[in-house]
């Protein structure tokens, strides 16, 4: 039956194949315009890039960039500062999303389980730059934590507090939204496991353990090869917004160092070096991950 369904299916795209190419090729075309073309501009890391003279007319340097990045003395300060704000916010931000849909697939009453929803996934609907204002505002010596404990420190002015901050904000911002896949996906798991897992005796941990996560880790593996591919992909708007002269020392990032060697010092083929070194740093850990996951999962990956 389901061989018929696939002949039908194959038949009818065979018959109609002048209307899936019409409706593919915008999608295509603005694919390839806004995603494939602009990866020319990786040349400029390998060239005297000349406005003037465009890409192509140039001068080659080869590798003068990259060795130039890599023998600077501030090198392994940026990577350190990118790799810890990175790990830190995988290890501590990535189970909140997955907790709190399990808690939410346990509330039973949807009225209630429908305004937790919505409280825990508003932030997300905030902008970077406003949240990075309500934190400078909540934090700053006279803002509304140091009236509550009658202190007035400066806490975006402390260089060890600035990971906490940008981690702990991301959780507060991102991990209600990141729940809904997760939802979803218990959403569909089987309620006569869990009526089994009652009757058998099973405590309500023991159900999350064995019924629900098993619902849901495929979606866990995933997610986690993504974010952990990501790894040296950390937003710059929020590392920059939240940057003061003080906490520079944790603060300077990757992305921040290429935005101002590029955009503010005009030395484009150094930062396109900086920034295409971050990209295949983030090729490779994905490409890691995705096998030690593999050999974990009984060779499931991406």
């Amino acid at each position: 039956m389901k061989n018929n369904n696939c002949s039908k299916k194959l038949w009818y795209i065979k018959k109609n194949w002048q209307l899936y190419i019409f409706f593919l090729m915008p999608a295509v075309i603005l694919t390839f315009i806004f995603k494939y073309i602009p990866m020319g501009g990786i040349l400029i890391a390998f060239k005297d890039y000349n406005s003037l003279k465009g890409i192509w007319g140039s001068d080659w340097v080869g590798l003068k960039y990259f060795e130039r990045f890599i023998s600077s003395p501030d090198f392994f300060r940026y990577l350190i500062n990118t790799l810890k704000l990175s790990l830190f916010g995988l290890l501590w931000g990535f189970p909140v999303p997955i907790l709190l849909a399990l808690i939410l697939n346990r509330i039973r009453q949807e009225g209630i389980k429908r305004k937790i929803q919505l409280l825990i996934y508003l932030p997300n609907f905030i902008s970077v730059i406003i949240l990075c204002g309500m934190v400078k505002i909540f934090l700053s010596p006279v803002g509304p934590i140091n009236s509550l404990f009658g202190t007035s420190t400066d806490f975006m002015s402390m260089p060890e507090a600035f990971r906490t901050i940008y981690i702990a904000s991301g959780i507060w911002q991102g991990a209600g939204w990141g729940s809904i896949l997760y939802t979803a996906a218990l959403a569909n798991s089987s309620q006569e496991l869990i009526e089994a897992a009652i009757v058998d005796g099973a405590n309500i941990f023991q159900q999350i353990w064995h019924v629900d996560l098993s619902a849901i880790k495929n979606v866990i593996v995933i997610q986690f090869i993504l974010q952990a591919g990501n790894i040296m992909s950390i937003g710059f708007e929020k590392a920059y917004a939240l940057q003061t002269d003080m906490n520079i020392p944790s603060s300077e990032i990757l992305a921040t160092y290429v935005y101002k060697i590029g955009l503010l010092s005009g030395d484009y083929g150094f930062s396109t070096a900086v920034g295409l070194f971050n990209s295949i740093i983030n090729v490779v850990l994905l490409v890691f991950v995705n096998e030690i996951v593999s050999k974990l999962n009984e060779g499931q990956g991406i």
